[in-house]
């Protein structure tokens, strides 16, 4: 059998964390041809999404999935993040959370490779960001 990842596992982790501590979870999510978002919201083959309970509906983080629904300018969205696509999940208000290595072959929406130097999206809440690097 398979060694399971424990990606998904520290997703829900801090998703958690962040709840219990009245902090906002946010995702940076490295989009794909398979990462079902608002095109209209991705930067640079990237978005940060809110994923706390006050912004999603039937949120699920799964093992494969990240799935929910969401309103964007008002209007309701599904959307579904693969977790190979979530490059780190962080408060919103703090900064404090986990940035995940890059996924080898991750490709955008286009279809073009996403360049390994390319770092994922870090909080913009004025302050230095206190993330980790998992290996």
């Amino acid at each position: 059998m398979a060694e399971r990842s424990t990606k998904p596992y520290l997703i829900r982790a801090i998703h958690e964390w962040c709840s219990d501590s009245g902090l906002t979870p946010y995702i940076s999510v490295k989009v794909d041809a398979r990462t079902r978002v608002p095109a209209e919201h991705v930067k640079n083959g990237e978005i940060v999404l809110n994923v706390g309970a006050d912004a999603t509906h039937r949120l699920t983080i799964g093992n494969e999935l990240i799935q929910f629904a969401a309103r964007f300018n008002g209007v309701s969205r599904e959307c579904s993040i693969p977790i190979e696509a979530v490059a780190g999940i962080f408060a919103k208000e703090n900064g404090q959370g986990l940035i995940f290595p890059r996924e080898p072959a991750q490709e955008t929406a286009a279809g073009s490779a996403i360049p390994e130097s390319t770092p994922p999206a870090s909080p913009t809440n004025g302050g230095k960001p206190k993330l980790q690097v998992i290996k």
